[in-house]
């Protein structure tokens, strides 16, 4: 009985909250109309009139509530001035906090359906699938600065480039599109998404649009390009920045080399690959690769073939500190977003388009609901590069 009592008092409570705030906003709209017509309800003279009032709808962090605004035109030489309120914009049924809240809510892994359920319980029957939609959409203008925005001043000396196939539903059906991907990470170690772009494949033509913007926005004196290994990528940065360094990501080559050999084999061969990658030295890594090819060499001649194409791009993290080099052999960093990004999606359904996948993943990033590690070994990130490495047959 008691806890009844108190549900009720609550209630009450907040009740009267959105009963305050519902007068304060119609007192303060109806304060702007008196300034715009110069003068005030019954008063007499001026240029302008009232025109009765309007319903409106306003769903706040307080809940849903009903608004009864006045209306009002103003007479000037061009012709009659409609009164625009600056509190209630015209088409605004979303507070801002209120927007935030469904966007929050939505990036969290909650569905469309799910959000309009559980909101709709706080807020009242304002919410629905049309203004998830809605909020998720005031988004964009913010989204198209952020991939506009200048990147001189965050001294980026490292790129991870990659790309994952993400399913779209377009014209009815399912259609897998690459979203390819750039981290840069700054002189400090921090990391940070760069670039976002929604393409048909990892073509040279569709990397070089995405390095050629960098190199446009201040991605400038490279050190080094962490990619898949793919042709089209390899293309695109040596036309774009033709004396950097690149690091073949040595997980993506593991594959390759796998394809290569007998399934009986691949224990074995993941073994000796491991080895060879996670030496502790330079010296011992180069030794191990030419036990390795001579090894696969007559065991398997494609898996030899297939490190022998890699050349010296899969070793050269053995050119920078030892501290670096976990950091530098893969592009798993670009793995473990795209992980998150689908397990906080996966009830979401499918996106309506590639862009639109590109945008919530710029708003995980953005919210702080994904957040990157600094790089492997930051701290050494200023020192020299080694020589050239001399690989032997």
């Amino acid at each position: 009985m008691e806890h009844c009592t108190q549900i009720s008092l609550w209630s009450s409570v907040e009740d009267l909250v959105r009963t305050r705030v519902r007068e304060f906003v119609e007192e303060v709209v109806e304060e702007e109309l008196t300034e715009f017509l110069e003068r005030s309800r019954y008063e007499r003279g001026g240029a302008g009139y009232r025109n009765g009032r309007r319903e409106r709808t306003l769903v706040t962090t307080t809940g849903t509530m009903k608004l009864s605004v006045p209306r009002g035109r103003l007479n000037s030489g061009e012709g009659d001035k409609e009164f625009r309120s600056s509190v209630l914009p015209k088409g605004r049924r979303l507070t801002p906090r209120t927007e935030s809240l469904i966007v929050a809510t939505y990036l969290c892994g909650v569905s469309t359906r799910n959000v309009e359920l559980a909101l709709t319980e706080a807020l009242g029957a304002g919410v629905s699938k049309s203004s998830v939609s809605r909020a998720l959409a005031a988004l964009r203008p913010q989204f198209e600065g952020w991939k506009k925005r200048d990147l001189t001043d965050l001294k980026v000396k490292r790129l991870i480039l990659d790309g994952f196939g993400v399913p779209v539903r377009m014209d009815g059906k399912s259609h897998r599109l690459t979203t390819l991907v750039a981290i840069g990470i700054r002189d400090d170690g921090t990391k940070e998404v760069l670039a976002l772009h929604a393409m048909a494949s990892e073509s040279k033509e569709a990397w070089l649009q995405i390095l050629e913007d960098l190199s446009s926005r201040g991605v400038k004196g490279l050190d080094l390009v962490v990619g898949d290994g793919s042709k089209g990528l390899e293309a695109a940065i040596s036309e774009v920045w033709a004396n950097v360094l690149v690091q073949r990501c040595t997980v993506h080559k593991e594959r390759n080399l796998l394809a290569h050999a007998p399934e009986a084999m691949h224990e074995e061969l993941k073994a000796e690959y491991s080895a060879m990658m996670y030496a502790d030295t330079a010296e011992q890594a180069l030794d191990l690769r030419r036990a390795f090819l001579n090894r696969w060499r007559a065991k398997c001649p494609g898996v030899a073939r297939s490190l022998e194409e890699a050349g010296d791009r899969l070793f050269t993290f053995l050119r920078f500190p030892p501290s670096q080099w976990k950091g530098i052999r893969t592009t798993n960093a670009i793995e473990r977003l795209n992980e998150e990004f689908r397990r906080r999606v996966k009830v979401q359904g499918l996106e309506p388009s590639g862009e639109s996948v590109c945008m919530l993943f710029w708003a995980l990033l953005a919210s702080g609901k994904v957040v990157m590690r600094k790089a492997v070994g930051y701290e050494s990130l200023n020192q020299p590069v080694k020589e050239e490495l001399r690989l032997a047959a």
